[in-house]
């Protein structure tokens, strides 16, 4: 079977892990080989020690993309529930993978910020609304959209199981499930 690489990038909150977690489960249950490489997991194992600059976010998404595209290479479905704020980092991983044949799709989880300050599932926006964070990643931070993602999601306005079944069929409709 051949792997791929599926990079979901939205705002804190935008329903990325919770949708890459349906998803993998759904996979798993079709005997797929599947991992999900969560940035709050990353961060504390492999990108333990870099902060929030853009540099080090780049260095973040670098790590995370690289261990991605090794992973899919070998027939894994990676699901990558990542922020990665910046277009030229995702571009980056994209060309990587371009590079060494591995497939590689972009899904845009576009729920507004509105919604995930309401969702605010660790906390973050509350944090910043009270002068306790700053950086926050769509809010005081930038967020460059994509502009042509493979799939956006519209998560605020349809159930987890709904989004997963849009990805899914992603998945099938360019021969990776």
């Amino acid at each position: 079977m051949t792997g791929a690489t599926v990079w979901l990038t939205g705002l804190p909150s935008a329903g990325k892990t919770t949708i890459a977690t349906a998803l993998a489960e759904r996979l798993r249950g079709e005997g797929r080989a599947v991992e999900v490489l969560d940035g709050d997991e990353i961060r504390t194992f492999l990108s333990a020690g870099l902060g929030f600059s853009r540099a080090d976010r780049d260095a973040n998404v670098q790590r995370i993309g690289f261990v991605a595209e090794l992973l899919a290479s070998h027939g894994v479905t990676v699901l990558v529930p990542v922020i990665a704020p910046y277009a030229d980092s995702r571009e980056a991983v994209r060309k990587r993978h371009d590079a060494e044949g591995t497939p590689y799709l972009e899904v845009h989880v576009t729920t507004p910020v509105e919604v995930c300050s309401e969702r605010d599932v660790k906390g973050l926006y509350a944090k910043q609304a009270a002068g306790e964070l700053s950086g926050l990643t769509g809010v005081d931070d930038p967020y460059e959209a994509p502009e042509d993602p493979d799939l956006r999601i519209e998560a605020h306005e349809q159930s987890v199981e709904e989004s997963a079944t849009a990805l899914h069929r992603l998945l099938i409709e360019r021969g990776r499930a």
